[in-house]
């Protein structure tokens, strides 16, 4: 009996299906992966001069870019795209490219609800986007959109915001089914879980935090919608409801959503630490526990948000103690990735420098991020410049860094090219210094008390924000360094060797990646 499992190729983007049909149609992991990828790079970019706009704006005091309600949308949308748009695409991407192969997958499990989600995606974004140029502006009320601020006193845009949000949900949602049964259902014979690669390990965590919140997020922007249009009070104190609210089912799905944007970076930094330096990963199974444990108490400490909100003195206890055992798991990380390196025969190519950065700059985030759980600390610093640079200290060096670190480290699998390690060294030095130059004196700012999300300040404040504006357009700027190495790798170069992979957990460069799609000699054995 004839046992070969055929498929069909023109479901794998292949065959038939040539040109930009193949990118619309195709339902192989690999190019929707690349889809994402590059999604996720132009978002990037454009969240980045939305930064950059900011930044030019807060260059010296005095009003002289852009009129304040502007630089109100461009807050807001800068937040909104880099977050949804531009850190959660990425880990997708990686995540399509990556998981199938480390598991031994011919594909994911739903290959068109994959093509689905991504595709949901740029229509949300564009619709977000063209807020901008709507009767009264686009969304000005700060990438957490507190009500009443965004459904009272918001520029009627705001439906459309809504809108685009709930298209994102569905996106995210399906994304993490699909990454959930892929794990679960089709790993290679013999692949136990305890044997899976951090990376995979981290995206299922990550999975089940998406599909837990994701439902909340459209909760609290229906209500929104309901308080717009349908004349109910959920956050309006005048028909009896509690603005405060708000705040309570928004941090319920914003705590966990920036574990979501950081657990899967852990993956690729333990995949990346342990092939540089040439040892298997020190504690495996901890880091898995440790995982799992931060993304569980994700979920117990959404308030310390709130900590000025009045709430009652034994809920900032409890908030302030969940919040700084988060600092425990993280600390068991950092100490396995320092351990995996202590005596290793280490070499600092740029996928390792960049997931050396992300350990020093993201602990350096974790530290502030325990001085503002600290509740009556949090009094002081609370919506002052030092959050900002608490924040984008565990995203941009944290999420981001991370995101190239996968880049550098994978595309050479991917493209069968490798990438010019000069200009990624050139790239990796300009943003190291770019992230720490802007970002480093928003902590005495903060500490100075200059207000988050304001476009003008006292003069007081004037030397440190130039100093993070430079900073700002040098971190920008070299991010072109980035995209021309990864077009220069696609289109050519010199052909990719093991050579560098050649550590004990570079299990994944000694083997083939697999074809696009496949045909099997034997039915595949799910286990």
């Amino acid at each position: 009996m004839d046992t070969t499992l055929s498929v069909d190729s023109t479901e794998h983007g292949h065959g038939p299906a040539k040109g930009l049909g193949r990118w619309f149609f195709t339902t192989n992991h690999k190019d929707i992966g690349t889809l994402y990828l590059w999604f996720s790079l132009l978002m990037f970019l454009t969240g980045g001069c939305m930064a950059l706009m900011i930044r030019a704006e807060l260059f010296q005091p005095g009003l002289q870019l852009v009129q304040p309600e502007f630089f109100n949308q461009m807050t807001t949308m800068h937040g909104l795209i880099m977050v949804f748009g531009a850190v959660m695409p990425a880990f997708v991407g990686l995540a399509n490219w990556m998981i199938p192969i480390m598991v031994g997958a011919p594909d994911m499990a739903l290959p068109r609800m994959n093509n689905w989600s991504f595709w949901i995606l740029p229509f949300a974004f564009s619709l977000m986007l063209s807020t901008l140029f709507m009767e009264g502006g686009g969304p000005n009320f700060g990438w957490t959109f507190y009500a009443p601020l965004s459904t009272t006193y918001a520029p009627p845009s705001v439906t459309f915001f809504i809108f685009a949000v709930h298209m994102m949900g569905f996106s995210s949602i399906m994304g993490a089914i699909n990454i959930i049964a892929t794990i679960l259902n089709m790993r290679a014979p013999g692949m136990t879980m305890m044997k899976l690669p951090l990376f995979v390990w981290t995206w299922l965590i990550t999975a089940f935090l998406l599909i837990a919140v994701m439902p909340v997020l459209a909760g609290v922007v229906t209500m929104m919608l309901m308080d717009i249009h349908f004349g109910t009070s959920f956050f309006n104190a005048a028909g009896g409801g509690d603005p405060v609210l708000f705040q309570h089912v928004f941090w319920f799905f914003g705590h966990p959503e920036v574990y979501i944007m950081i657990l899967p970076a852990f993956g690729i930094v333990s995949e990346i630490i342990p092939t540089f330096a040439r040892k298997k990963l020190f504690g495996y199974a901890s880091m898995v526990y440790a995982t799992s444990s931060i993304a569980l108490l994700s979920f117990l400490v959404w308030a310390h948000h709130m900590f000025t909100v009045g709430l009652p003195l034994a809920g900032e206890l409890f908030f302030m103690y969940a919040t700084m055992l988060i600092a425990v798991p993280t600390g068991v990380k950092v100490f396995n990735w320092v351990a995996t390196m202590f005596h290793g025969s280490m070499t600092f190519e740029t996928p390792m420098l960049f997931a050396l950065a992300f350990v020093v700059l993201f602990t350096i985030g974790g530290f502030s991020g325990l001085m503002l759980a600290i509740a009556p600390a949090d009094f002081q610093y609370h919506d002052t410049y030092f959050v900002v640079a608490h924040f984008h200290y565990v995203l941009v060096p944290g999420a981001i860094f991370s995101i190239m670190a996968g880049a550098y480290y994978w595309l050479p699998k991917w493209t069968g090219h490798m990438l010019n390690e000069r200009l990624g060294k050139a790239h990796f030095w300009l943003s190291f210094i770019g992230v720490n130059v802007t970002f480093f004196p928003m902590h005495f700012l903060g500490l100075a008390g200059m207000p988050r999300r304001i476009p003008d300040y006292a003069l007081q404040f004037a030397d440190f924000n130039a100093v993070a504006s430079v900073g700002a357009f040098i971190f920008g700027l070299s991010q072109l360094l980035f995209v021309y190495n990864i077009i220069s790798c696609i289109r050519g170069g010199e052909r990719a060797t093991d050579q560098v992979w050649e550590g004990s957990h570079g299990l994944e460069w000694t083997l083939p990646s697999p074809a696009p799609y496949h045909t099997f000699t034997q039915p595949p054995v799910i286990k």
